[in-house]
């Protein structure tokens, strides 16, 4: 069995409310086994057997994800190995106070490459970016938060297909 995490995109805000339960068993009613949803905010580890692509599987749930809970749903899928390496690969201090240490994914990688570069010339002091594998690295000081360049940049329209954010903790308790 191969081991997923689904990171759902804008639920639990905006009016969409998933809860965890009916997630979990959305996930088990797709044959997935292990299934376990972390936190309120659209987070799933499971496995499949099935063979199919990753782009079949993403597909397959944004959909029966639409159908249950009456939303355009979109996803990041990743593999449990990549997001060990995402988390292993963390750039900056984690434990550094007064900032929050976040992850962005893509499932698009055009997408991540127009965040990244058009971050531009960020303050050191509220924003600091790097590429990873998939992922852009981001840390952010709190007293700025969402009002930070980077945040307000993540928060456009047209990433909200293909990118979702998450706080390093929470990627953390997704593998545990």
């Amino acid at each position: 069995m191969a081991g997923y995490i689904a990171l759902l995109r804008g639920v639990n805000v905006g009016g969409i409310t998933v809860r965890s339960a009916e997630l979990r068993e959305l996930f088990e009613g797709l044959g997935f086994g292990g299934v376990r949803t972390v936190l309120a905010s659209g987070n799933v580890a499971f496995e499949s057997d099935r063979r199919e692509t990753s782009a079949a599987l993403k597909k397959r749930i944004e959909q029966a994800l639409g159908e249950r809970f009456g939303y355009a749903a979109w996803i990041v899928l990743v593999t449990r190995e990549h997001l060990a390496d995402v988390v292993r690969d963390f750039p900056f201090d984690a434990e550094r106070e007064g900032w929050h240490p976040y992850v962005l994914f893509g499932s698009d990688v055009a997408s991540l490459a127009e965040l990244a570069n058009s971050a531009g010339d960020l303050d050191a002091a509220d924003d600091v970016i790097r590429r990873g594998n998939g992922v852009i690295y981001w840390h952010n000081r709190r007293a700025r938060g969402i009002a930070s360049s980077f945040a307000k940049l993540t928060a456009k329209a047209r990433f909200k297909e293909t990118t979702t954010n998450r706080n390093l903790r929470t990627l953390v308790k997704l593998l545990a």
